[in-house]
């Protein structure tokens, strides 16, 4: 155990700060300790039906959908970006520090969680009393489009506008920011898990077979697409045949999932227009320089970017590393705690 004299002793005590991603798909933890992100894991918490003791979090839950025995519950404590199971939550968030930091010592620690625009006061509230509870010295809420422009490198405090399209698990939000604030903003409920059950929906009712969340995801990211390209991809998924009851594996393409993606891709794209229609004249014009950014898992859905350079003849880029976007943005606040103090939603 380091000496209270040694340099090792203060830099635990001053270095402790974490930036929270409490995500519906993924929590993300970056250290000030260790300058980087040490958990990226599901959002997912299995539980003892009986002793309510903690099984597993993170991957080691993931791996329980589906298989759990009997006495566990796996449970995903996030819906549509804000805590829906508090308990559950509680108890996630108090493995995944534990995790991010085995040594804390008496270390206070300040923690900045984002959270989607859309989250309201009592929301808000959940999140900071899950923190509270798990240890944190000092909690602030951040808005998740703001730290996500941070991450992405977004000079939001130029008197420029600049949007940002965050696509999450639960939710997608987009903004419009102007020096260090928003100017419009707006979120749907449709994101990752959306298109996920999307893949489900059309598998069941085109061939009848029902497919785990796990697999719909799988083909999400292996077929999914926004914009039709000269490569035809397909692959094998397995599942069960809703009338024989039996095991039955198709083999799919890219045209069908893109197809099933169809309705979930249209409600972000109206989103994007939305914003435009709404963004005042003068920093419309100016995302005719700077473009359209893209952050969030969801992002990644191969032709996104282009189909919404189509849409709105604007220039559409992703942030470099976009899952990891939000997170990065909130640990640049703890380096600039005025400005964190200033954008920090108060209740």
């Amino acid at each position: 155990m380091a000496s209270i004299f040694s340099s090792q002793f203060w830099s635990n005590i001053f270095n402790s700060d974490l930036a929270i991603d409490l995500g519906t798909a993924s929590t993300l933890i970056h250290t000030k300790q260790a300058g980087r992100i040490v958990i990226y894991e599901p959002s997912i918490v299995a539980v003892n039906t009986v002793t309510h003791d903690v099984e597993a979090v993170g991957d080691e839950a993931k791996q329980l959908l589906g298989r759990a025995p009997q006495g566990v519950r796996t449970i995903r404590p996030m819906k549509d970006g804000m805590i829906f199971e508090v308990d559950a939550a509680e108890k996630m968030l108090a493995q995944f520090i534990a995790k991010a930091r085995p040594n804390r010592g008496i270390a206070r620690t300040r923690i900045v969680v984002s959270v989607p625009p859309r989250a309201h006061q009592v929301a808000r509230r959940a999140v900071k009393q899950v923190c509270y509870d798990a240890k944190a010295g000092e909690v602030f809420i951040v808005d998740q489009t703001m730290v996500a422009a941070i991450g992405a490198g977004l000079a939001i405090n130029e008197k420029r506008g600049c949007m940002i399209v965050d696509i999450g698990g639960g939710t997608t939000d987009v903004a419009v920011i102007s020096y260090n604030g928003k100017v419009f903003s707006d979120s749907i409920l449709i994101a990752g898990d959306e298109m996920d059950e999307a893949v489900i929906k059309y598998i069941r009712e085109k061939y009848n077979v029902l497919i785990s969340e796990a697999s719909a995801e799988e083909v999400k990211w292996t077929l999914g697409s926004a914009f039709p390209s000269e490569l035809t991809r397909t692959m094998e998924v397995s599942g069960r045949d809703q009338f024989e009851g039996l095991p039955k594996t198709l083999t799919l393409n890219d045209a069908e999932i893109r197809e099933a993606l169809a309705e979930p891709i249209n409600a972000i794209i109206d989103l994007v227009r939305k914003a435009l229609n709404e963004t005042p004249p003068q920093l419309a014009a100016d995302l005719i320089d700077r473009g359209i950014c893209l952050t969030g898992g969801g992002s990644l859905i191969q032709g996104l970017d282009e189909r919404l350079r189509k849409e709105t003849h604007l220039p559409v880029f992703r942030a470099e590393d976009p899952q990891t976007a939000v997170v990065r943005g909130t640990a640049l606040l703890l380096e600039n705690i005025p400005l964190l103090r200033r954008i920090q939603i108060l209740d």
